[in-house]
């Protein structure tokens, strides 16, 4: 076992523990203008070496347009390094297809940071209990439990919910990165492959085919499914190896080590966003190293049904019967029944999100203000982050069908505000929390 494989196990194992914990930085930007962290930490990241053969053979698949159905875009198209792994466009979605005129239906989520994803489950990890049930007696047991309130430091009430975690997309329905690669290479809003066997002609006939001959001898060539396969396991092994995909070199990793000062709007930004009485960021996007010295991912990978609102820009949503439904569906289809879950997405990482110009599944918030806005009035004052119906009644809770309107979070702050409460965050508030934010853009420079 090399030394990156015991990093991944170490990580995967961590994640799935749920070992992490809150910082603790309240009153910290009053007692420590400098700026510094009192109690720096060494981060254990992942060891950098060559790429394998194998995850060269992945890079070359990654960038290869010619394996979409208008010759124009890669899995890098959407999914560009220029923008930590994420999309390099404005709009809610990016566009695919033949001519490249047809909406994907999400917005495109960051590759990095995939490494330490754990696979979709439902409820609290088991650990080494062999007691395992499927995924819906796990859910119907979910429909029993109240949930837990989920606030910044209290991950152990949180890792009790017996709510959807982990999984890849918006909702969980891959696990492992290899079929990831596969849904946009054959979804025809995307790369548009059009079939198994157009895929694997196009591999047969590319410049890199040798590649796979040298990998796995030239029989694999003969073997559609095992050639598929193994390119999107090397697509798979390339995301792993290399290192731009988890890089942890945001500014705020280096003040986790004590090589970087944070400004006073960052720390106050900082303060506010493990703040359970503020904005309560940390109660899903964990900002704390693990116990052990992992980064923090700023994800907790449980699922949340947030109410966003309809986004009018996308085309599936001229369909007034339409909804997204998340784990539910339309994209997923093995657990629907368990419409307690209707509605829920994956909570993403907030490392990067800086970068990004679409926020939430469907796009809808077009900055980190946006977003800002939508979690310090939601409840207390709609009006302000909603649009209003023509018979002037603001629409809350427009994209998701009413029968399911009980799966939407209004307990965990801020969300346990009611319709004129003081807002959780003030405009500075905001401020602060988004300059935080953008301490979270990899490739910063530590001073020496």
């Amino acid at each position: 076992m090399n030394s990156r494989t015991k990093w991944l196990l170490g990580a995967g194992l961590l994640c799935l523990a749920g070992a992490v914990f809150a910082v603790e930085t309240k009153g910290f930007a009053q007692v420590n203008p400098a700026g510094a962290n009192p109690n720096p930490v060494r981060l254990m990241r992942p060891p950098v070496a060559p790429l394998s053969a194998m995850a060269q053979l992945g890079k070359e698949i990654f960038y290869d347009v010619s394996l979409s159905s208008s010759g124009a875009l890669s899995c890098a198209s959407c999914h560009s390094p220029d923008h930590a792994y994420g999309p390099p466009n404005d709009g809610p979605v990016m566009l695919g297809g033949a001519t490249l005129s047809r909406q994907g239906a999400r917005a495109v989520p960051s590759l990095t940071y995939l490494d330490r994803h754990p696979n979709f489950s439902i409820g609290p990890d088991k650990g080494d209990d062999d007691n395992i049930i499927d995924l819906a007696q796990m859910a119907a047991l979910g429909q029993q439990t109240a949930r837990t309130t989920k606030t910044a430091g209290g991950t152990a009430a949180s890792a009790a919910n017996i709510v959807p975690q982990g999984g890849l997309f918006w909702d969980g329905r891959a696990d492992t990165l290899q079929d990831q690669a596969l849904f946009p290479l054959l979804d025809p809003n995307e790369m548009d492959g059009g079939s198994a066997e157009i895929v694997a002609d196009k591999l047969r006939r590319a410049p890199y085919v040798q590649r796979f001959v040298e990998l796995f001898g030239g029989r694999v060539l003969d073997n559609q499914r095992l050639l598929i396969a193994e390119a999107m396991f090397a697509v798979a092994r390339y995301q792993v190896e290399e290192p731009s995909f988890h890089p942890y070199t945001s500014k705020y990793d280096y003040w986790l080590e004590g090589k970087a000062w944070l400004s006073e709007s960052e720390l106050r930004g900082l303060q506010l966003f493990n703040d359970p009485d503020k904005a309560n960021c940390a109660g899903c996007h964990t900002s704390a190293p693990t116990r052990d010295g992992l980064p923090p991912l700023f994800t907790d990978h449980q699922y949340e049904a947030l109410g966003a609102p309809r986004n009018t820009a996308l085309a599936g949503n001229r369909d007034p019967d339409h909804f997204d439904l998340g784990v539910c569906g339309p994209h997923r289809t093995d657990i629907p029944e368990q419409t307690q879950y209707c509605g829920m997405f994956l909570t993403p990482t907030l490392r990067n999100t800086a970068m990004r110009r679409a926020f939430f599944h469907n796009g809808v918030f077009r900055s980190l203000e946006q977003v800002l806005d939508f979690y310090n009035f939601r409840d207390t004052d709609p009006e302000k982050v909603l649009a209003r119906a023509a018979d002037g009644t603001v629409q809350k809770y427009d994209d998701l069908p009413a029968k399911y309107h009980a799966n939407i979070d209004v307990s965990d702050p801020p969300f346990d505000r009611h319709l004129g409460d003081k807002p959780a965050m003030t405009e500075q508030d905001e401020a602060d929390i988004i300059a935080f934010l953008k301490t979270l853009t990899d490739g910063y420079q530590p001073e020496n």
